[in-house]
């Protein structure tokens, strides 16, 4: 045992810890589970942008503390790392950083082009991704490096471009002339769920249109609507339907008009009566292609006015809303305008630009299209294990995306492989069946509700950085190749292949799509695709479906659904069992964090500071799953505290163990004389008569042993650590370390509560918990120890003891209140008289350790026991326990 033992914890070692970690190999999986179990788990890539925020800290430290409580319950244990390359983030940070530092005299990407740009992205991205790995290590991430993964590496490309292929042969990947969401300034599309929607006041429109009053607030789409919809059972507005008018309007020249009835109109909404904008609304995009209406576009990519605009044509779009009301104005069309309306307006996530529905040929996956699905290579959700994993061996190729196997019935979650079933149906079952569990609960109700709305999903950007689309296009050459003359027709004009093709009929050359796929089309690759996927991998065979994933509950919809709709296609089963998300972290005063408030806390900052431990504390203790949490400093330095106190508590166990190993007695140590009349002694090798304080430190040990590994199960971490957090301070230093000061305790005992604390605090906080457990002599190391297992026959062997410790808490609790209220300062000692209500509890009362004890923490002068009918001294009772009443004068 070192006499050295430092007076402070000091983090700067906390770096070198790591990589003594890392070296030694423990961040790997075992090769054989001391458990027969497997837990698996792919870190969410952070964004190949910048620096880890504090959103980025408190996943990566709950999910760390479930993988370390994994490998100390001796389960087969993988986390996958991975950066994320976030198209459209990323190109947009690289752009700006292009402007400013006019590279090669260029100042945008086009002036520098698209080989040239890329090499300056991927330039940055591998300087971010260093910064990412590192800020990771220094929270104490103990990922398997290496298994590093990048949604852009290659194979995570092969990935991408397999299931592209493979859903484009399955017939529910399509390109097509659809309506789409439009950012005018990152011009590129967007998924529904890239937009988000910003609460916008702004007048509404009524305007006279023919025979009816038509309501907008986006006059400035309306240069071409030529078709009024009503309700078909609108008795207002049934006398025109079918008929055909002119209509003075924006332009000199009238609009020729027609009115159609359809029940998707609101009869309750403004007047009831609407024109439809096709090019410029999800809703009237529909509309018409069921009525067989022309769809003109009026807005441009640029937000710009097109020459259907007429006389605005070029003018922003937004800009030229109040210049075509006065016009309206004077030709006596505006019935009234409401400047008290509020909407919802639809802006770009990345950009907060107004998104603009466009009607474009992009690339879908058709979330309703009735296919047959693959055949699965793992027939099961639960662990592959054993046999488990043999069955989980059978490879499928790539090109069989209709073929069945005959020996495959059911998927996990009861399917019959017959079945023709629909992305949407299987992502909707997958959780419906449980085998996927959504914590907390109360997300799943919202899961349903966005997936049983939810549209095709476009899939296709017009940006330079990602996965660039596996679709090839030529047009025939009219000199076909040798032996094949008079075959050019059939050479096909597009092609969907992992490779690119070569046209068999002619020489004409396949040139790639230019657009590339939305980022999370690779993010659901994510789970399968890490682990070799489409190779039959061991390691894909041994931990997919991963076991649960951790992440924010603000990407439920941007990625979770994604990940489920796409492994559901790839493999017929769920990416992970289980998704636990975690809520926002918000500054002291519940606000966001964000710079433009100053309020941003800096996790790296906070952790040269006080030490990843104590960030790591603060960022999960006193939280729930889903719910918002709040952080300060203040709060980051509270728990600071705590390691001092555990690591005060360790070096004094080490002082104790130090003393009795240098005693020249080696048979009994007493350490101090004035302690003679106590009832047990220790032994130069520890042992010792076990007393109370043994026995009820025993009796709590083991509670928490069991309470802190069902809150692991339960994924309770907030509690986990809160429960060993107040174990520590308040049961093992408050009370059996401080009745180590007054009584000869069992120094085994006190040795091994501190190692059971430091190995159920290991999982929350490691550095601390590791260094000390070095410092108390171990070869071994923490990370690599076996959780602690309850022993609930010692329990009951010393409960009655315990209850006897918990006569002592009590009559502290009075005495100390006592003191308390009277003033009593804590240097002067009292005396205090014990009237037990019965004869077992005299009995208690009279054991010299119980005596001892209350002298102690009661700072008492003496305790005496008398009768009750012998008359106590005359003072206030200020307390009393169970039948016994503690008397200070």
């Amino acid at each position: 045992m070192e006499n050295d033992f430092p007076t402070r914890y000091d983090p700067s070692g906390e770096a070198e810890l790591y990589r003594t970690w890392e070296d030694a190999g423990h961040f790997k999986p075992s090769e054989i589970a001391r458990t027969g179990e497997v837990f698996s788990m792919v870190l969410p890539p952070p964004n190949a942008t910048g620096t880890l925020h504090v959103g980025h800290a408190v996943m990566l430290a709950i999910e760390d503390m479930m993988v370390r409580y994994h490998r100390m319950r001796g389960d087969r244990t993988v986390w996958i790392p991975g950066t994320d390359h976030a198209a459209i983030a990323t190109q947009h940070v690289v752009e700006k950083k292009l402007k400013k530092e006019n590279v090669q005299g260029r100042r945008t990407r086009h002036e520098l082009g698209r080989e040239a740009f890329l090499r300056e992205v991927e330039a940055f991205v591998a300087a971010s991704q260093h910064r990412i790995i590192e800020q990771s290590k220094a929270m104490g991430a103990s990922l398997d490096w290496s298994r590093l993964a990048y949604t852009l590496d290659a194979p995570r490309s092969l990935a991408v471009r397999t299931m592209f292929t493979n859903m484009y042969d399955a017939g529910v990947l399509y390109r097509g002339n659809r309506i789409v969401n439009w950012c005018p300034r990152c011009k590129s599309t967007l998924a529904d769920d890239e937009v988000e929607y910003r609460e916008e006041h702004t007048p509404f429109y009524y305007f006279h249109y023919g025979p009816v009053v038509i309501g907008t607030a986006r006059p400035e789409t309306k240069f071409q609507d030529k078709t009024l919809v009503v309700h078909p059972n609108d008795e207002r507005y049934a006398h025109i339907v079918g008929t055909t008018f002119a209509v003075p309007w924006i332009e000199d020249e009238p609009l020729t008009a027609n009115v159609i009835a359809d029940p998707v109109i609101d009869r309750s909404f403004g007047t009831g009566a609407m024109t439809i904008t096709p090019a410029h609304s999800f809703e009237d995009f529909e509309l018409a292609r069921q009525h067989g209406l022309p769809i003109v576009t009026i807005i441009d990519e640029d937000g710009n006015l097109t020459g259907a605009a007429g006389m605005f044509v070029g003018r922003n779009a937004r800009e030229a809303r109040a210049d075509i009301v006065a016009i309206l104005q004077r030709k006596g069309l505006v019935e009234r305008i409401d400047e008290h309306y509020t909407h919802n307006l639809s802006v770009c996530y990345r950009c907060e630009t107004p998104v603009e529905p466009l009607p474009k040929l992009q690339w879908f996956v058709d979330v309703n299209k009735q296919f047959r699905p693959r055949a699965s290579s793992q027939t099961s959700v639960s662990p592959p294990s054993s046999s488990r994993a043999s069955e989980a061996s059978r490879e499928i190729s790539p090109s069989a995306a209709d073929e069945i196997s005959p020996l495959r019935s059911q998927t996990s979650s009861g399917r019959n492989d017959e079945e023709l079933v629909s992305l949407k149906d299987l992502a909707l079952e997958a959780v419906r069946s449980g085998a996927i569990e959504i914590i907390p609960e109360r997300f799943t109700k919202e899961y349903f509700h966005w997936m049983e709305n939810l549209r095709d999903w476009c899939i296709s950007r017009q940006i330079w950085f990602g996965h660039r689309i596996p679709a090839w296009y030529h047009e025939p050459k009219c000199v076909p190749k040798h032996g094949h003359e008079g075959d050019v027709q059939q050479c096909k004009e597009l092609v969907v292949s992992v490779e690119k093709p070569e046209c068999e009929f002619c020489d004409a050359e396949y040139e790639q799509d230019p657009d590339t796929l939305d980022t999370w089309f690779s993010a659901g690759t994510w789970t399968f695709s890490t682990l070799g996927w489409p190779e039959q991998t061991e390691d894909l065979k041994t931990f997919h479906p991963t076991s649960v994933l951790e992440t924010g509950y603000d990407i439920l919809f941007f990625w979770v659904a994604r990940m489920i709709l796409m492994t559901e296609f790839a493999l017929s089963t769920v990416p992970f069992k289980q998704v636990y998300l975690h809520g926002l972290v918000r500054d002291a005063k519940g606000r966001k964090m964000s710079k433009s408030l100053g309020n941003v806390i800096d996790p790296l900052d906070m952790t040269e500071k006080y030490g990843a431990d104590a960030v790591r504390l603060a960022l999960f203790i006193g939280t729930s799953p889903g719910a918002d949490s709040k952080l300060d400093e203040q709060k980051i330095a509270g728990y600071a505290k705590f390691i001092t106190k555990v690591w005060n508590i360790a070096r004094y166990v080490a002082m104790q163990t130090s003393e009795v190993s240098s005693a020249s007695s080696p048979s009994v140590i007493s350490r101090s004389s004035e302690k003679s009349h106590t009832s047990h002694t220790i032994a130069a090798d520890g042992e010792g008569v076990p007393g109370i304080a043994d026995a009820w430190i025993l009796t709590r040990r083991n509670t928490l042993i069991q309470d802190v590994t069902r809150f692991y199960e339960q994924h309770e971490y907030s509690k986990a650590a809160q429960e060993v957090y107040d174990f520590a301070w308040h049961v093992f230093a408050d009370w059996y370390v401080e009745a180590s000061k007054a009584t000869r305790i069992q120094l085994a005992t006190l040795t091994e509560t501190l190692e059971v604390v430091l190995k159920l605090l290991h999982p929350a906080m490691p550095f601390v918990t590791e260094t000390l457990w070095r410092r108390l002599g171990h070869d071994d190391m923490l990370i690599a120890a076996p959780w602690p297992e309850g022993d609930a026959e010692r329990g009951a062997q010393d409960a009655e003891q315990a209850v006897t410790f918990e006569l002592v808490r009590e009559l502290v609790s009075a005495i100390r209140q006592f003191r308390s209220d009277a003033g009593i300062p804590p240097k002067d000692l009292v005396a205090v008289t014990l009237v037990p209500g019965s004869g077992e509890e005299r009995a208690r009362c009279a054991h010299a350790e119980v005596q001892e004890l209350v002298r102690h923490f009661g700072r008492a002068a003496q305790v005496t026991i008398a009768e009750a009918q012998d008359g106590a001294p005359s003072a206030t009772v200020r307390g009393t326990t169970v039948t016994v009443r503690a008397y200070v004068p």
